[in-house]
């Protein structure tokens, strides 16, 4: 009687396709992949190698510089949530109840005060409390 050695299970990682289409994922591993073509070529002698990987490496850091840029309006979405399910919501308030430092708030909240997506209500016994609420 002979025994089969049955091979180890494999181990499987799977990812969501939002994390594989961010690009906080998808760039750092274009750039590692386009630096590591780009070394091996010039290694082996290969110079279309090597420049394919620095381009591959000069698109990843776009794609980087990009998501850099839009963090700004994806936090605006959040923001704008917010003081849509809470009217009245003052800076600080939005600030707590997202987690996102309090400067950065009002950077998002003077921006969508500025389009127009939201109106600025001003307390008339204390005008230094500001309060936001959705434009009509």
């Amino acid at each position: 009687m002979t025994l089969l050695a049955c091979p180890p299970p494999a181990l499987e990682v799977s990812l969501s396709d939002s994390v594989i289409r961010s690009a906080r994922f998808t760039s750092p591993v274009l750039f590692a992949l386009g630096a590591l073509s780009a070394w091996s070529g010039q290694a082996a002698g290969d110079y279309g190698s090597v420049s394919a990987g620095l381009c591959v490496c000069a698109c990843a850091a776009g794609l980087f510089g990009e998501d850099l840029l839009q963090r700004d309006y994806r936090r605006d979405r959040v923001v704008l949530v917010h003081v849509a399910a809470h009217p009245g919501s003052t800076t600080r308030q939005v600030a707590v109840a997202l987690g996102i430092p309090e400067r950065a708030v009002t950077r998002n909240l003077d921006r969508l005060a500025d389009e127009g997506l939201l109106v600025l209500v001003v307390d008339g016994e204390t005008p230094a409390l500001r309060s936001y609420r959705l434009a009509p």
